[in-house]
C-alpha cells in the first residue's frame, strides 16, 4: 500500500491540465468581486462544491458554463499572472516537478488584451511560480485553439513565435463531434513544417475516428486522452486482440493524456476500476496519468494516483512508471527531460 505522505512526495508530472479549470475558489471569488462578475455562490468552499457539482451533472450545458465564471475572471494580464502564479505552486505542493498547462489564448480577449500579452502575462505568472514555489518546478505552456472557430492557424503562429519563450507546443480543444481535427489541417502542416510539438483532444467523447485522424491525418505527437482506443480492443477472457489502428497506438508509443477522474464527469468511463487506464496500462500502452480541470474535478495528481492505485493495485513502481512515461512524452527538449528522469524522478523512487 501506497501511504498518502509517499503519494504526495513522489515526484510527479502532468501533461494534460487546463489554466481555466484549475483556478483556486477563493481567487475565483476574489477577482469576480474586482470585476463585478456575478458567480453562482459566494462563498469559497461553496463555490468549489458548486463547479465539481456541475461538472458532475451529466449536464454539458452545467459543465460548460462552470468555465464561463473561470474565463470571466482571467481577462486581464495581472488576474492572468496571479492565477498562473497560483497554479504553479499549487502542482508543486502536491509533487509536481513538470507540468504543461494549456489554455486558449483567444479566450482572454474581452477586455482588451492581445494574444501576445495573453501569453505574456502567463509566462510572467508561471516564472514568479516557479521562483517561489516550495519545490523545484518546471512548468512551460501548451497554446490551444478551439476547434469550432477558425483561429488555429493564427494561434499556431503564435505557438512557433513564443517556442524559446516558455511555449512548448500547440493543442485544439471543445466539443469533438462535428469538429474534426482535420478542419485545422492547415495548422497542423504548418506545425510540422515548423518541427513543432503538438497533441490534439481526441477520443474523449468521439469515437475511434477522431483518433485515426489526430494521428494519420494531422499527425499528433500526443493524444488528448485517447479513451475511446478501448473500442479497437476486443477482450474476451485472458485473450485480448488489437485492431489495427490500437496495434499503431502502441507500436509507435504514441501518448495517452489519461484523465480518470474528468472521464467519469464527462462520461468517458463509467467509474474508475471500469476506465479503460487499467487494461491500457497492463497492455502496456504509453500511458500517463493527468488532471485535466482540476477545479471542476476537485482533485489534483496525488488524488488521480491515490484513485487508481485503489482500483487498480497500483504500488509505487507503477507510479514511478507513469511518471517517466510522462516525462518521456514531454515537449520539453530530450537533454531536459533525461535531466528530470536522471535527477529527480529516479533518485526519489530507487530511495523508496
Amino acid at each position: 500500500m501506497i501511504t498518502p505522505e509517499e503519494l504526495g512526495a513522489a515526484p510527479k508530472v502532468l501533461l494534460h491540465d487546463h489554466l481555466d479549470g484549475g483556478l483556486r475558489p477563493e481567487t475565483v471569488v476574489e477577482l469576480g468581486r474586482e470585476i463585478g462578475h456575478g458567480l453562482p455562490r459566494s462563498d469559497a468552499a461553496e463555490l468549489g462544491a458548486w463547479f465539481v457539482e456541475s461538472a458532475d451533472s451529466g449536464s454539458l450545458e452545467r459543465y460548460l458554463e462552470t468555465f464561463d465564471h473561470t474565463v470571466a475572471v482571467m481577462q486581464t494580464a495581472e488576474a492572468i499572472k496571479r492565477v498562473a502564479s497560483e497554479c504553479v505552486q499549487d502542482l508543486a505542493a502536491d509533487g509536481v516537478v513538470y507540468a504543461e498547462i494549456r489554455y486558449a489564448p483567444e479566450q482572454h480577449l474581452h477586455r482588451g488584451l492581445t494574444l501576445e500579452q495573453v501569453v505574456d502575462a502567463v509566462r510572467e505568472g508561471f516564472e514568479h511560480g516557479m521562483a517561489v514555489a516550495e519545490r523545484p518546478i518546471v512548468v512551460r505552456q501548451l497554446l490551444t485553439a478551439m476547434r469550432h472557430m477558425a483561429r488555429s492557424m493564427e494561434i499556431a503562429e503564435l505557438a512557433v513565435t513564443y517556442r524559446d519563450a516558455g511555449v512548448v507546443g500547440f493543442d485544439i480543444a471543445g466539443a469533438e463531434a462535428g469538429f474534426p481535427p482535420t478542419r485545422h489541417l492547415d495548422a497542423f502542416e504548418y506545425l510540422q513544417r515548423e518541427n513543432a510539438h503538438f497533441t490534439i483532444h481526441a477520443g474523449e467523447a468521439f469515437g475511434l475516428p477522431s483518433i485515426w485522424q489526430a494521428i494519420q491525418w494531422c499527425g499528433a505527437d500526443r493524444l488528448g486522452h485517447g479513451v475511446r482506443i478501448i473500442d479497437d480492443i476486443t477482450q474476451d477472457g485472458d485473450k485480448v486482440e488489437l485492431g489495427r489502428l490500437a496495434a499503431y497506438v502502441r507500436d509507435r508509443r504514441i501518448p495517452l493524456e489519461m484523465c480518470p477522474s474528468s472521464n467519469l464527469q464527462t462520461g468517458a468511463a463509467a467509474s474508475i476500476s471500469e476506465h479503460p487506464i487499467g487494461l491500457l496500462t497492463k497492455l502496456r500502452f504509453r500511458v500517463t496519468v493527468n488532471t485535466d480541470n482540476r477545479l471542476m474535478s476537485g482533485t489534483s495528481m496525488s488524488r488521480e494516483l491515490a484513485l487508481l492505485a485503489e482500483a487498480f493495485g497500483y504500488d509505487l513502481a507503477d507510479l514511478r512508471w507513469f511518471a517517466i512515461n510522462a516525462m518521456k512524452s514531454a515537449f520539453l527538449p530530450f537533454d531536459e527531460r533525461l535531466a528530470i528522469i536522471n535527477n529527480t524522478i529516479k533518485p526519489w523512487y530507487d530511495s523508496h
